[in-house]
């Protein structure tokens, strides 16, 4: 559903030659949150984008005695006094904010080893989806969130101004691949009943590429497989990592399409010696992938 936009304030400029044209709009987010409102103030030359600025409502926490349409005008009424004094230098100073990075290319499959063991039983099952991907010339990224610089979220909600995070760190790299790939596998083991702290980093930071999939129109026809390792006896025990890597699945608009849980680790130590389960984790993930060039031979 598309939000219902107002305009605030409409400004030429004239400076020789040049005529700017600054917007100030209100886009309606309440669908995505209740009374969320995002507020766009644009700068433009003709066909030419010079600058932009974004706020919402969700940013200003409740002790802020500012709000992100006071924060709007302001900024408004500044840029209108910098473009009127010195455009060329206003021009300049802006420009670079609004480089994109380069597209990442296209991934198969995405593997996100969520256990910080690095020769675990979540190991043992990344490098049997790894092997059956790689059986079936498929490209593949394998992930590890605890080797990787993922600064916590902190709630500030600034990526639902622009799809992208505030911060510079790996996730920006781990966001790309989640984009450009057909399926996600998650393995994870159980710890306190629950994923571990680096994946649940991943996790809560995806909330970016939640943010960029609403702005954008989302994306359709990803896939998602949990494998999960519990030390204790009974399914009881998956129960939060499954809500958990659902839920996260959910958010990016990927679907959950099935998932391996193993349970009484701590007694088998070695999955590898488990009857039959190396065949049935590289026979379904086989199964997604085959599905996925069943759609683009279709396609």
């Amino acid at each position: 559903m598309e939000p219902s936009t107002a305009l605030i304030r409409r400004v030429e400029i004239n400076s020789g030659k040049e005529q700017y044209i600054l917007t100030l709009h209100s886009e309606d987010f309440s669908a995505l949150y209740p009374g969320m409102v995002r507020y766009t103030l644009t700068v433009t030359e003709g066909e030419r984008t010079i600058a932009v600025f974004r706020t919402n409502s969700y940013e200003y926490s409740p002790l802020v005695p500012l709000s992100a349409e006071e924060i709007s005008r302001r900024t408004a009424d500044e840029w209108e006094r910098e473009i009127r004094l010195n455009p060329v230098e206003f021009v300049l100073n802006h420009q670079q904010k609004l480089q994109k990075h380069a597209v990442s290319p296209p991934v198969d499959i995405v593997v996100i080893q969520g256990s910080p063991r690095a020769h675990g039983n979540c190991s043992i099952l990344a490098g049997w989806t790894v092997e059956a991907a790689q059986d079936l010339g498929m490209h593949v990224q394998v992930i590890y969130p605890h080797d990787m610089d993922v600064h916590a979220c902190i709630g500030c909600y600034q990526c639902y101004n622009t799809g992208s995070c505030v911060f510079n760190d790996d996730m920006g790299n781990i966001i790309d691949a989640i984009r450009s790939t057909s399926l996600l596998v998650v393995c994870s083991p159980v710890y306190t009943n629950t994923v571990p702290s680096g994946l649940k980093l991943l996790i809560d930071r995806c909330q970016a590429f939640h943010a960029e999939r609403l702005l954008s129109g989302g994306i359709t026809g990803q896939r998602g497989l949990i494998f999960s390792v519990a030390g204790r006896e009974g399914d009881e025990n998956f129960t939060c990592v499954t809500r958990v890597i659902s839920a996260f699945f959910r958010n990016l608009g990927i679907t959950p399409v099935g998932e391996i849980l193993i349970d009484r680790a701590d007694a088998i130590r070695d999955i590898r010696t488990i009857p039959g389960l190396e065949h049935h984790v590289r026979e379904k993930v086989k199964h997604h992938l085959s599905m996925k060039e069943t759609v683009e031979k279709q396609a």
